[in-house]
């Protein structure tokens, strides 16, 4: 067991073990990273799929490697950290998209259309699962994933960021995604500390509501 494992201890929930929905998902990965965490948290995260990662890291492998979403050490990090501030280290964390989509070339590509939907089931059942009360997404991918099972779509994705929407089985509260959060928190009017504080403060919002 890893540091990132013993420090933040998690249950897994593994729906498929030899899922095979996507051909060239399956070529790619290492692990399937299936969602991880306590499946009675009030907070759930939703990414949009694995990092690459690197088997060589000593902690932060990411989840292509250790099939556990956000360990890698960039966004992992900035996502484990949220949670312990936010008093949630235990939230149960998980990708609309569970294995990694690589470029043919080492890095992550988008996942397609195809494969969002493929993997939705699996998000559902997640979501039934845990029962959260508040469904934090990461990125664009994310939050289109969550609201695409209740039939519904957004557009102007940074006109939503930290703004609750309420959907039958949870609050969703979309969030820039972390490896990209440096570049468009700008645009929405935040400094680093301030756009930190802001997201800090909607999560607690929409548990206590």
């Amino acid at each position: 067991m890893d540091t990132v494992d013993r420090q933040y201890p998690t249950e897994r929930h593994v729906l498929d073990a030899g899922c095979d929905r996507c051909p060239a998902l399956v070529a790619c990965r290492e692990e399937i990273s299936w969602g991880t965490g306590d499946l009675d948290a009030d907070v759930m995260v939703v990414g949009e799929a694995p990092g690459a990662g690197n088997p060589e890291a000593e902690t932060w492998r990411g989840g292509n490697w250790t099939g556990r979403a956000y360990t890698a050490r960039h966004s992992g990090r900035r996502v484990r950290r949220l949670l312990a501030e936010i008093g949630r280290p235990d939230a149960y964390v998980t990708n609309a998209v569970k294995c990694f989509p690589c470029d043919g070339e080492g890095s992550n590509r988008e996942p397609t259309a195809t494969e969002r939907e493929n993997c939705r089931t699996h998000l559902r059942a997640e979501i039934e699962t845990v029962e959260p009360t508040v469904i934090v997404a990461t990125g664009r991918h994310a939050t289109t994933s969550v609201l695409a099972i209740d039939d519904r779509g957004i557009e102007g994705f940074l006109d939503h960021v930290l703004t609750p929407i309420q959907l039958p089985f949870a609050t969703l509260l979309p969030i820039l995604h972390p490896s990209y959060q440096d570049i468009w928190r700008a645009r929405l009017g935040y400094r680093a500390d301030e756009y930190r504080t802001a997201v800090h403060d909607a999560i607690r919002t929409a548990i206590d509501r």
